[in-house]
């Protein structure tokens, strides 16, 4: 069952008023490779942005470049509205994916490695090691890797072996006959996930604070020992990315949905090729047995000069001790209402409290289920679990709640994707200790961000929420900007319990009092703004739309923008990632402008703003404005409606970032972004005035 409307009228606009959604997310990884080449950017946050752009072109295949081959291969219709077909779509992406990562592969070679050795930070190529380091490097392998190994050579009697998403493996070409007289011209190694991909040599081998080698470079200097008596004509690293997307049949829907998606996660290794990396020396002969192994074509072939899994040098940028190279340190901030006084439930009722992250701490969210589970006036919480990581001091909290005896209802999302077996794990211990565990709604992912807990206070009920634009998860609350609202608003409280019932229970949903839900009312609530606007645009009156989301894809609501535009109103998105709305046009969308902020923290908050005759109407929301989340997933929308609230999130969610100057992109009609123009000496930084405004006056004690 959809909810997507069936009655949706088709655009008045041509294909051509569409971005593709694949380009766009290639175009965002482009902006944040740009922060390898900013030389504001601190040296090892320069490493760590390489590595963010692997790992997000990882996903990108796994799931992005998987479909379009599927849509290919089944001749489904085109993926959106652009109008492109899926082989075209898949040809452009193609080319500008090869382009993106040989400039990757440049900045690491000729900007980032050679700043690195100039810091003390150096990769030792296995071309240019000492004696001493050579040495070293045999002992290493003969000690710590060839025990782990299991070459394989290829013939009738062993079959190409099956071969992990994402891990390294070498292809070897040999020449010669081994003990048992076979004449074996290929063979693979697979190197254990266990072994680390780069190893720190002794002080006394390296004349730098921090030396390194490639697990690579041991393997390729010491290969023919593996292969006694035959000859190594050549050795080649390599990888594939396979097809990560669980899908889950419809009578697995039907079972026990954990045990299913654990039968599933066991194939999401060996999901169909999508991608083969190789070093850049593989032979021509080589890497065409790899493709026909892999069943994949030329276009699917990327050659590489350096790892082929530039994820894995994360750790150097975290290891190594150089304050004077990252990012400064800050320290994340405490609302001056949460230290009142001992009591947490105090301080909600008497007035709604924000946290902004990462410049406030999340600590008031752990404290608060804490200060619950001990709480002997606390009869249940319920709370809704996305994201959390492996370790949670919040989940660790819920825990503690339900042994003590409160009634604990955790909805935990299975498919959130890449955190399938963490969530799983959770869903384990929660039942264990005697919560209930509740997987959502088949078919919907439960994507909203809401705990609630109800009291019992002077002989009467009384609920608290804390709902969020982001995921409970600690680590990302250091990284993300998010707002998170506590509030015992009676109305809104009573929509999250209704919310609740519906995901845990059965039966119709009914009218909520303030609070928009997908699948819905969402959709219609945002065009109904939308359309709102455009209708006293149209009456000459005065009119803005601002809104801050990680993707806009949904086509009706472009459409309502476009019409909005036409009518006069000012409207000024915020979109970090995908865009599919051409700004600008003439005709079309003169009155649009579409920034993208890419810098430290991760743009993560959904905000929207309509004027609405000057009632400025203001939510905050876990929804973007895709498909996916306003017609198949579980989303809330929460209206602001304390004005001291709404001010703080208009000066620190919106307003900063229509300023910004030094981290702000804009797009073009052509799908292109270029820098803001800056006009002044120092560029206005919407997230470090953000930083300084809350180290210096915004906030009480720090965390």
């Amino acid at each position: 069952m959809s909810f997507y409307p069936a009655t949706l009228p088709p655009s008045r606009y041509p294909a051509t008023a569409y971005f593709n959604r694949e380009l766009g997310q290639l175009a965002f990884n482009r902006r944040v490779l740009a922060m390898v080449e900013n030389p504001t950017t601190p040296l090892l946050e320069r490493l760590r942005y390489l590595c963010i752009v692997s790992s997000n072109l990882d996903e990108f295949f796994e799931i992005r470049v998987a479909d379009l081959k599927q849509q290919i291969q089944q001749g489904t219709p085109t993926p959106g509205p652009d109008g492109l077909s899926p082989l075209v779509v898949y040809q452009r992406v193609s080319q500008e994916a090869h382009e993106l990562i040989d400039d990757q592969y440049a900045l690491l070679n000729e900007k980032v490695l050679p700043a690195l050795s100039l810091e003390g930070i150096r990769f030792h190529r296995r071309g240019y090691w000492t004696d001493a380091q050579r040495d070293w490097a045999r002992d290493y392998f003969f000690r710590e890797v060839m025990p782990v190994l299991t070459p394989i050579g290829l013939d009738t009697a062993h079959p190409f072996p099956r071969i992990l998403n994402k891990s390294l493996n070498f292809a070897v070409e040999l020449s010669g006959r081994d003990a048992f007289g076979r004449q074996t011209t290929h063979a693979v190694v697979q190197a254990p996930r266990s072994l680390p991909r780069f190893i720190r040599l002794p002080a006394n081998l390296t004349d730098c604070p921090y030396g390194f080698i490639f697990l690579s470079s041991v393997l390729h200097a010491n290969v023919g020992e593996l292969f006694q008596g035959m000859t190594v004509e050549g050795c080649y690293q390599f990888r594939v990315t396979r097809n990560s997307e669980l899908l889950l049949e419809e009578e697995d829907e039907d079972k026990n949905l954990r045990q299913a998606l654990q039968g599933e996660l066991n194939h999401r290794q060996f999901g169909d090729e999508v991608r083969l990396e190789v070093a850049e020396n593989c032979s021509q002969a080589m890497a065409e047995f790899l493709l026909e192994t892999f069943d994949l074509e030329e276009t699917d072939l990327y050659r590489v000069n350096g790892p082929v899994n530039l994820v894995r040098l994360m750790q150097v940028a975290d290891m190594v001790d150089r304050p004077d190279l990252r990012f400064p340190r800050f320290t994340q901030m405490r609302p001056r209402e949460w230290d009142s006084g001992p009591d947490i439930f105090a301080a909600i009722r008497k007035k709604d409290i924000l946290l902004h992250h990462p410049y406030q701490s999340f600590a008031p969210v752990v404290e608060l289920v804490q200060q619950a589970a001990n709480d002997p006036l606390v009869l249940a919480i319920k709370q809704t679990v996305y994201r959390a990581g492996a370790d949670s001091e919040l989940i660790d909290a819920l825990i503690d709640a339900a042994r003590r005896g409160k009634e604990v209802t955790v909805v935990v999302e299975l498919l959130a994707r890449f955190d399938e077996e963490a969530n799983i794990n959770w869903a384990a211990k929660l039942e264990e200790a005697g919560a209930h565990v509740v997987y959502g709604v088949a078919g919907y992912k439960t994507h909203a961000k809401m705990c609630m807990i109800i009291r019992r206070e002077l002989g009467k009920l009384r609920r608290y929420v804390h709902l969020g634009t982001g995921n409970y998860h600690s680590r990302t609350t250091k990284l993300y900007t998010d707002f998170g609202l506590f509030t015992a608003d009676p109305e809104i409280t009573s929509d999250v319990n209704e919310v609740f019932m519906q995901i845990t229970g059965l039966g119709q949903h009914g009218p909520l009092k303030q609070l928009c839900q997908s699948p819905f009312s969402l959709h219609a609530s945002l065009l109904a703004a939308i359309h709102h606007e455009t209708e006293l645009a149209q009456q000459k009156k005065r009119t803005h739309i601002i809104a801050k989301m990680n993707a806009l894809t949904e086509r009706s609501i472009i459409d309502a923008l476009y019409e909005a535009s036409q009518a006069g109103v000012k409207v000024d998105l915020i979109v970090r990632g995908v865009c599919l709305l051409r700004p600008g046009i003439t005709d079309l969308s003169d009155n649009i402008r579409v920034f993208s902020i890419i810098g430290r923290f991760l743009e993560h908050h959904r905000v929207f703003y309509f004027f609405n005759g000057g009632a400025q109407n203001l939510y905050i929301s876990s929804a973007d404005w895709m498909d996916r989340n306003l017609f198949r997933r579980i989303e809330i929308c929460i209206p602001i409606l304390d004005p001291s609230i709404k001010r703080r999130i208009m000066s620190e969610g919106l307003r900063p970032y229509l300023k910004d100057q030094a981290l702000s992109w804009e797009m073009k009609g052509n799908g292109a972004y270029q820098r803001r123009i800056c006009r002044q000496e120092k560029p206005f930084d919407a997230q470090q005035y953000l930083l300084e405004k809350f180290s210096a006056t915004h906030s009480g004690r720090r965390s």
